[in-house]
């Protein structure tokens, strides 16, 4: 059986000229307990997708304290964003930042109201699909960690937040996939002030 596994990025920062307090998010600490990151190999399917979620995000957090930057915290706005995303690449069948209407990942982003009016802000996102063994966390993090720019969102130090969607299916009809099993990853990364 032949695997598939693909990633794009994109990242954008803009700054506005009135900055905010940043308002508090109440997500918590970002969790990197070592039963998180067992979960790495996890076979994404409906059942499984919380585990797999916060795989990626312990995944994630261990490649930045391995370079002593802070973890990043779950966002709920972000993780909205990041799973409406996901979720219609693969309803739709497009791989791509940009929606077929033409939404941008920030549009999405900043429909969510994670950025407050007039506050400054710096965004990012990483996608990603793969099939069978590929469509692990611990197979999508290798991938972004291999490719440059991903790497670069991930450990980007001014990103203090992050949502994470992944999506059970793959988004391209492929015949060379022969209905094989796959998942949808969007990460969207964030920091406002």
């Amino acid at each position: 059986m032949r695997h598939r596994l693909f990633t794009r990025i994109v990242t954008l920062v803009l700054a506005s000229y009135v900055a905010l307090p940043a308002a508090a998010h109440g997500a918590g600490p970002a969790k990197s307990s070592t039963a998180a990151c067992a979960s790495a190999q996890t076979e994404v399917v409906a059942a499984t997708i919380a585990k797999a979620n916060s795989a990626t995000l312990c995944l994630l957090n261990r490649e930045r304290a391995a370079r002593d930057l802070s973890p990043l915290k779950l966002d709920r706005r972000l993780s909205g964003s990041a799973v409406a995303h996901s979720r219609d690449m693969v309803r739709r069948g497009y791989f791509e930042h940009d929606s077929p209407d033409g939404r941008s990942p920030f549009q999405r982003m900043l429909a969510t109201s994670y950025v407050p009016k007039g506050a400054s802000w710096t965004l990012g996102e990483n996608i990603g699909w793969g099939t069978l063994s590929l469509a692990q966390p611990a197979a999508l993090v290798r991938a972004w960690m291999k490719s440059p720019a991903h790497r670069a969102n991930i450990l980007n130090p001014r990103f203090r937040e992050i949502g994470i969607g992944i999506a059970v299916g793959v988004p391209l009809a492929d015949p060379s996939l022969d209905g094989q099993a796959g998942a949808t990853y969007t990460t969207d990364f964030g920091r406002h002030s």
